[in-house]
């Protein structure tokens, strides 16, 4: 009984089996045959996927019949990481259903090594910054008994950080081991009133005043000093100023105790 049951079950299976080796056939002849058949020579524009993230284009390109296919990745300022930057061939392009789309996708800013700073003389840490494609933000200065005068004693963005090409540095400096060295103020574009003011509270004095005609700028505006702005000097160092005035005055120069 056991044996003529056994074989009856095997008859059941053999429908079943055949049933579902048909509904393969046929959904690969539907959903993949026919479809390439009924394309076959026909074409599609390429649409445009630049500025969009890859699995995005990828499906836009699906959408259109397409295939996207990412080619190679490219450091871009213009475009975030993972968006496409290039696609061939280019949009509006006519091409076969089914053809491949190479993408070229963007890494990201490209981003350079902070150099170490401290201890240099600050020429050589400007050149340092400069070679590496960064710049000298400000610099402030300060007494240190370790570092000598002009030497570099720290940088706002620590060595071997990443960062964008281009990113201002900014550097604190030794002042040398006394206070009695002070860096000068910037004094352009200041009125003369302030620059005075500013002068006197550096621990510093004007000395003399060259007044200057220039129609840019309005009477008794700064338009130079000497030293320079930044420049360590000794406490009560005289600073000179270059004064804007109306008239045909161009050379008046007199003398501030």
């Amino acid at each position: 009984m056991a044996f003529w049951k056994k074989i009856h079950m095997k008859q059941l299976k053999k429908p079943a089996l055949a049933l579902a080796l048909l509904l393969v056939i046929f959904y690969i002849f539907n959903n993949i045959v026919m479809p390439r058949y009924v394309q076959q020579g026909k074409t599609t524009k390429v649409p445009n996927v630049v500025g969009k993230p890859l699995d995005q284009a990828f499906k836009l390109l699906a959408d259109a019949g397409l295939v996207g296919k990412k080619a190679e990745t490219h450091t871009d300022k213009q475009y975030p990481e993972g968006t496409v930057v290039v696609q061939n061939p280019p949009s509006d392009a006519e091409v076969k259903f089914g053809r491949g789309i190479y993408l070229t996708v963007s890494g990201g800013e490209p981003l350079v090594v902070v150099p170490g700073l401290r201890g240099l003389t600050l020429r050589a840490a400007t050149f340092s910054l400069e070679k590496s494609g960064l710049a000298l933000g400000t610099i402030r200065y300060e007494v240190s008994e370790e570092y000598p005068q002009g030497n570099v004693i720290d940088q706002d963005t620590p060595e071997n950080n990443k960062v964008p090409n281009g990113r201002v540095i900014n550097l604190v400096v030794s002042q040398g081991k006394s206070g009695d060295q002070v860096p000068v103020p910037d004094l352009t574009k200041r009125t003369f009133s302030e620059a005075e003011k500013i002068v006197i509270l550096a621990g510093l004095r004007v000395g003399n005043i060259t007044y200057q005609v220039n129609a840019e700028l309005l009477p008794n505006t700064v338009i130079d000093q000497f030293p320079k702005a930044g420049q360590l000097v000794p406490t009560g160092q005289a600073v000179d100023l270059v004064v804007a005035q109306k008239g045909e005055k161009t050379n008046d120069i007199q003398n501030v105790p």
